[in-house]
């Protein structure tokens, strides 16, 4: 099993993500016509494309972490087969001379080559080599690594090794908006992947809600996504410092992005909070996203929500996990959203929580669950729909 880059213009690409959005992150590459998008069954995404792919991945994908040039898929149970194989691959292609090309990270499941320092250092040591023979370098001269970054990873499963340029830099989820944060905030990625799992887009008309938005990421994305607001418009990539990239490219994708912005949509988005503090943040991360004078944001505890809208959308990510203080005082939060959240009958409500016993505690069954994972704590999106307006 082997697969190897041929030319700088057609790349095998991989989108990665938290466990439980692969769907979401397909989905998102098909909506932005990129060719051959599969999931396997490692509920990776795989797709391909050249370097206008590459841009439109970074500057568009929501829900995704990272986008990454796969270079090779190969088995190796020995030391010298991944060397053998790392070595064979065409590294002279896509690293210029004097460039850095740290392996940043390497991972191994079920794998004989259990040692992952090990397996990053031979790793290493491959690429030296071989771009000491393709620079023409004598045997024990090093190459200079002081220019722009190639971050190389590689991932043993079962004995088969996945080897990858991460194209991104920081997370996606790092927008560029969020100057500020609370304790334990949701990733942005994981906001969006919760609205587009909402019934709220179909017709973002509708009233949007979120009663303990914290530092307003849950109504930002939302604005970003009703708007069509590209996610990536406001910061840096790592593929922008490459010799071989040309930024024309980056700069004809954020143009595009631009034209694509929706204008002729009003919403109405707000997003409450019991602390004072959370809501001023709220306002300048909102602000900073370019939505000034789309969101409403109000302090105020969830429990006296009130509205006569008909029809709309609740989300929350109420105190759960790393932020849950005091267990009792939590549970009560709960009782009362139940309560609060009663009336609104027609409204659907969206709840992101760690607590198993969310349930019994809200006083009401999910009309639906998705199993999600925030960072690495699992948590479920607790989907209860709303009846239908007559």
């Amino acid at each position: 099993m082997k697969w190897k880059i041929k030319m700088k213009n057609n790349f095998k690409l991989l989108a990665t993500a938290a466990a439980g959005l692969e769907s979401l992150v397909a989905r998102e590459l098909r909506n932005l016509e990129i060719e051959n998008v599969t999931i396997d069954d490692r509920s990776r995404v795989f797709f391909e494309g050249d370097l206008r792919t590459i841009a439109r991945a970074n500057l568009w994908l929501r829900t995704a972490d990272r986008v990454k040039i796969v270079l090779g898929e190969f088995k190796a149970r020995t030391f010298e087969e991944l060397f053998d194989h790392v070595y064979a691959l065409d590294w002279e292609e896509l690293i210029p001379f004097g460039c850095q090309f740290p392996v940043s990270k390497a991972k191994s499941v079920k794998s004989a080559l259990h040692n992952e320092p090990s397996v990053q250092s031979i790793t290493k040591k491959a690429i030296v080599k071989k771009l000491q023979a393709a620079y023409h370098r004598p045997e024990g001269m090093p190459i200079p690594e002081n220019g722009s970054v190639f971050s190389i990873e590689i991932a043993l499963h079962k004995d088969v090794a996945t080897v990858t340029i991460d194209t991104t830099g920081e997370s996606l989820f790092k927008r560029g908006y969020r100057t500020e944060k609370g304790e334990a905030p949701l990733k942005e990625n994981m906001a969006a992947a919760i609205i587009m799992l909402t019934n709220w887009l179909a017709n973002p008309h509708r009233a949007f809600v979120d009663p303990t938005c914290g530092s307003g990421t849950l109504p930002i994305e939302a604005a970003m996504l009703a708007l069509n607001m590209a996610p990536g418009m406001k910061r840096k990539f790592a593929f922008q410092a490459w010799p071989w990239f040309d930024e024309k490219i980056l700069e004809d994708e954020r143009e595009n992005a631009k034209k694509q912005v929706r204008t002729d949509l009003q919403l109405d988005i707000q997003g409450f909070d019991i602390d004072g503090k959370m809501v001023e943040i709220a306002e300048r991360n909102t602000l900073a996203a370019g939505l000034a004078g789309v969101i409403k944001y109000k302090q105020m505890r969830l429990q006296d929500f009130r509205t006569s809208a008909l029809d709309g959308v609740l989300v929350s990510n109420p105190p759960y996990g790393v932020r849950l203080e005091d267990e009792a005082t939590v549970n009560v939060l709960y009782r009362e959203m139940g309560v609060a959240f009663l009336p609104l009958e027609t409204w659907s409500k969206y709840i992101l929580t760690s607590d198993l016993n969310f349930e019994a505690h809200y006083g009401a069954k999910a009309t639906k669950k998705r199993k999600l994972y925030n960072g690495t704590l699992r948590t479920d999106l607790y989907m209860y729909f709303g009846k239908r307006v007559k």
